[in-house]
């Protein structure tokens, strides 16, 4: 076989385009109709069954999901809060345009968390609005006619009625409706609303509804997680009286005397060692980074304390941890536990973190907790277990740079040891529950049994609700828990199937959270990135036997390399055989679909190059363009084996814990599950390791070049940067680039009509760049920030010039498209080397073409 036809092959053209040369032109409007969808080559809507469930309700087979005897894969997007809920006018011509760029599942998503007509619920947070109720109900109608299935949310913003949260607590609860008891039943209560209450267009139940595919429990949610986080450590009652109740009813099921528990925890049992920290002020470094500044001081301290450090802030970082303060040069122990302990105060009430961490790159955290500081001293006390030796470690408070102020600190402690089974007065039946902050200080077979009490937990809440959505509400759809990391994986297992999700760049607030004027997103391409960017870490919580989706998915706006997204995430998915991705979101709106610009971070129904290269994207996944090649690898691991990992590592462990190499997601399908024994067997390598190649050769992550490659018989592209002039060789098709703005692209061939490039009837291009708003701001040169000032219609889009090739046939034409798809100027198809060649060019003013061949 000769590789050099089926592995993409890089070269640089011995000459210059010979074509005129085209310049990186001035952007041109570009916008797609909100409700298109009329027939054309990007129309894909025949790629959909329809209507949405007429061969009976999704199920699971193989691992797979299946729709009556065909496997199915869907791509979905998220609607939210008012999106869901569009009026009738609008509802029919959004779906058909949903249904035209191959959407096939929509999910309702933040239903639970405003009022009507932004949610579902009335003020009372217990009633359903009757008008969002109907319009919900006319719009699944639509979609269904569309072939366009239903994923139905169930908790995701809602904040139960009477019950006050404490500082710190989490969002929605998080974590707490996992075990407390009201909030379970409040969660049941609004799924048998929901899922009983009877369309009133299709006249079913929405239990009986084939057309939903998915019911999702509770939206990125965990008790692991949050305790991890820190936000249960200062729960009051009557949450911390349920979880102690729990725990304590857990430990009298395991030990059945009290002697048989002393004696468990008793063992590793190690008191306080010698002070670590150096007791003078000159010992400790204050840091700034940025336009930060700061003062470190030296005070007397109150009774019997010594010296008091004082930082006073006198400008604040553009991020928070640009001031801290730290004592560097501390020797760590693997296996150690370390405790840490002072007392502190602010001149206003401000949250800081404390800990332990490396003192060299890549300053890893090794340890810490986040405090709240008031006007007033107060005891800090918390241990920290090592997991590795560090010859270098330093003691730091963070987070100081976030405003003008002061912070007190003063008899800073660190010493070795504090680890105890029992403290005075605790035996089975009065044992608190564990508090992060504090579970260091616990023996190891004592932190062991919190673990694994917490994971019994998180798997009773989620096998329940499952159990009360199947076998008492009698809902015959698939149900998803939450997306894995959120909660871990072999909970989630539990379920029908496992779900995840991820954000390229997701928006970074610096001082307070989703501030529309102050936020950066990183403007930087994904393609060929050396750590894999999002796409590892999917393809790593994948759990082997069991369906697996990803709902939320995105490169967020305004990144100019965000057109990368949906290919990227299409490829992966097709080559590690996943069942389902969605974009979030197609919109958050009430009833304003017709904007002509981006809206926003996550919104791609008027993101013009999202849209525009969702039928390429669509064909790599859902057709199965891109396939998996040969058989995957699945790291095996013992159910004890995977509580462990859930110990030391939380809830967002995956197969790489197991011994799966990130780039392994690159080659071939991967996973994990339990089995009889924790074992992996990964094939070695072969090539070279920067340029990483599938082993069936229809994708490449070239880390070198900095882009993503794919060639397969229907579908062949380059995404990522470009140099004008090269020849990038993808099996059946060549691309040769001309100038682009960024020196980047994603350029795409799919076949439409055909078995593959050698025998294709109609190509559809597709080439995107740059897109931006009308009188979009700029904060910075790097483009990573527009603040409030988004712009305004119509959205712009840069050109792309390149010379495209596929195998030649007599009699081709071609055409550029307009914005609906249409043929509006016919464009020269010339004779290359063995190829049809057509020149795209800016001055075209389109982001797709169309070649037909009789």
């Amino acid at each position: 076989m000769n590789l050099r036809q089926t592995l993409p092959v890089l070269s640089v053209a011995a000459a210059l385009l010979t074509a005129p040369v085209v310049r990186a032109a001035d952007l041109f409007p570009f916008v797609l109709p909100w409700d298109d969808a009329s027939p054309s080559i990007t129309n894909v809507s025949s790629w959909l069954d329809k209507p949405a469930g007429k061969d009976g309700f999704v199920y699971t087979h193989d691992g797979h999901l299946f729709a009556g005897k065909k496997r199915i894969r869907f791509f979905g997007v998220n609607l939210a809060f008012a999106g869901n809920f569009p009026n009738h006018n609008d509802a029919d011509p959004v779906a058909a345009r949903m249904a035209k760029f191959g959407i096939n599942c929509v999910r309702f998503h933040h239903m639970d968390t405003g009022f009507a007509p932004a949610g579902l619920l009335k003020k009372d947070k217990k009633t359903f609005d009757e008008d969002s109720l109907d319009r919900l109900d006319y719009f699944i109608a639509q979609l269904k006619k569309n072939g366009i299935y239903a994923d139905l949310n169930l908790h995701v913003g809602l904040e139960y009625p009477g019950f006050k949260k404490w500082e710190g607590a989490s969002n929605f609860f998080k974590g707490v409706d996992n075990f407390f008891p009201p909030f379970i039943e409040q969660q049941r209560e609004y799924a048998r609303m929901l899922l009983t209450h009877v369309n009133a267009y299709t006249h079913k139940p929405y239990t009986d509804e084939s057309a939903v595919a998915f019911i999702e429990i509770n939206n990125e949610n965990g008790l692991i997680m949050e305790w991890n986080n820190g936000t249960l450590d200062a729960m009051p009652d009557p949450f911390a009286a349920e979880l102690r109740k729990q725990w304590n009813d857990w430990l009298k099921k395991k030990y059945d005397t009290p002697a048989k528990l002393a004696g468990a925890w008793g063992k590793g049992a190690e008191p306080l060692g010698q002070e670590m920290l150096k007791p003078t002020h000159t010992a400790w470094h204050l840091e700034q980074h940025g336009e930060a500044k700061s003062e470190l001081s030296s005070e007397p301290g109150e009774g019997s304390a010594g010296e008091t450090l004082h930082v006073h802030v006198t400008q604040p970082g553009q991020e928070s941890w640009h001031v801290q303060l730290g004592q560097a040069g501390l020797k760590l122990a693997a296996g150690k536990t370390y405790t840490l302990h002072l007392r502190a105060k602010a001149d206003a009430p401000r949250r800081i973190s404390i800990g332990l961490s490396q003192a060299h790159e890549p300053w890893k955290t090794l340890g810490s907790q986040s405090v709240r500081l008031t006007t007033e001293w107060q005891d800090v006390h918390f241990s920290i277990p090592v997991a590795n030796t560090e010859e270098n470690a330093r003691f730091s408070f963070t987070s100081l740079g976030s405003a003008v102020g002061d912070y007190w600190f003063s008899d800073a402690s660190l010493r070795p040891g504090g680890v105890i089974a029992l403290q005075a007065g605790e035996s089975v039946g009065n044992i608190p529950f564990f508090r992060k902050k504090e579970i260091g200080m616990r023996t190891l077979t004592a932190q062991r049994d919190w673990n694994a009490f917490l994971v019994d937990t998180e798997v009773n809440y989620w096998t329940g609700m499952r159990h009360f959505v199947r076998e008492e509400l009698h809902a015959h759809s698939q149900v998803v828990g939450s997306a894995t990391g959120f909660s871990p994986w072999l909970a989630q297992a539990k379920l029908d199937v496992v779900d995840a999700h991820s954000y390229w760049q997701h928006p970074h607030f610096p001082h307070k959270p989703w501030d529309p004027g102050d936020w950066t997103v990183q403007n930087v391409s994904m393609a060929g990135a050396p750590d894999g960017g999002t796409l590892p870490g999917l393809a790593l919580r994948r759990v082997a036997g069991k369906p697996f989706i990803v709902t939320e998915y995105n490169a967020s706006a305004p990144n100019t390399y965000s057109s990368e997204a949906f290919l990227e995430l299409c490829a992966i998915a097709g080559l590690q055989d996943w069942d389902g991705v969605f974009a979030f979101a197609y919109s958050h709106r009430e009833n304003d679909w017709n904007t002509e610009h981006i809206m926003g971070f996550f919104d791609i129904d008027q993101h013009p190059t999202k849209m525009a290269t969702l039928p390429a994207a669509l064909a790599l996944f859902m057709r199965g363009d891109i396939k998996p090649p040969g058989e995957p690898v699945i790291a095996d691991t013992t159910w004890n084996d995977a509580l462990e990992s859930v110990r030391k590592g939380g809830s967002w462990v995956d197969a790489n814990t197991y011994g799966i190499p990130k780039e392994e997601a690159f080659r071939r399908a991967i996973g994990m599950r339990i089995g009889q024994a924790t074992k992996v067997n990964v094939p070695p390598p072969s090539g070279d390791s920067s340029v990483i190649r599938s082993d069936n050769g229809q994708f490449t992550w070239d880390t070198v070049s900095h882009r993503m490659l794919l060639a397969s018989p229907r579908s062949a592209g380059v995404i990522g940067s470009l140099k004008e002039g090269e020849t990038i060789d993808l099996g059946s098709v060549r691309i040769i680039p001309g100038p682009t703005r960024q020196n980047w692209a994603t350029i795409n061939a799919t076949v439409i009509a055909g078995p593959d490039f050698e025998h294709a009837k109609r190509i559809l291009i597709t080439a995107t760049g740059l897109a931006e708003n009308t009188g979009m701001k700029w904060k910075d040169a790097q483009k990573s920030s527009v603040g409030a000032d988004w712009g305004h219609e119509p959205s712009l889009v840069e050109g792309i010039s390149a010379k495209i090739g596929v195998p030649f046939q007599k009699g081709a034409q071609a055409w550029s498209l307009d914005a609906r798809g249409q043929r509006q100027t016919e464009i020269p198809v010339k004779r290359g080397t063995g190829k049809t060649e057509i020149e795209i060019s800016p001055n075209q003013q389109t982001l797709w073409w169309e070649i037909e061949i009789p």
